[in-house]
């Protein structure tokens, strides 16, 4: 099954990432390694890490009408910061992993799995 992990942001995160700071430095090496182990392991299909919302767009459909909405977006605690894709047996191997991952943030965070729909596979 895949699944899509999400890194949810925080009030850090928005404020953006200095990359040149020690302890991100660290937090990249880590995330890096663990990276190294999904691929090994043949589960990681893509990852990626999101800028700050304030760099960002939203499109808002009513009927025919569009409506740009620029960033930042309120509601720290439901916004992404990063992401995987990943290819496991059952949500038990994704909830395990997840549980191996560093923190990805400085302080307290989270990490959110969901599902695919699949074709052929109503779950």
């Amino acid at each position: 099954m895949r699944v899509m992990v999400f890194v949810k942001a925080t009030e850090d995160s928005e404020r953006g990432v200095n990359f040149e700071d020690p302890g991100m430095q660290k937090m990249m090496e880590d995330m890096g390694r663990f990276n190294d182990e999904l691929e090994k392991a043949g589960i990681m299909v893509t990852c990626g890490g999101l800028q700050e919302t304030a760099k960002g767009k939203r499109v808002a459909f009513n009927g025919t009408e569009r409506t740009v909405i620029d960033g930042p977006f309120g509601n720290t605690r439901s916004l992404d910061t990063g992401f995987w894709i990943w290819d496991v047996k059952d949500m038990d191997e994704a909830v395990a992993w997840v549980k191996r991952c560093p923190n990805p943030m400085p302080g307290p965070s989270e990490i959110e799995i969901r599902p695919f729909h699949e074709l052929g596979n109503p779950q």
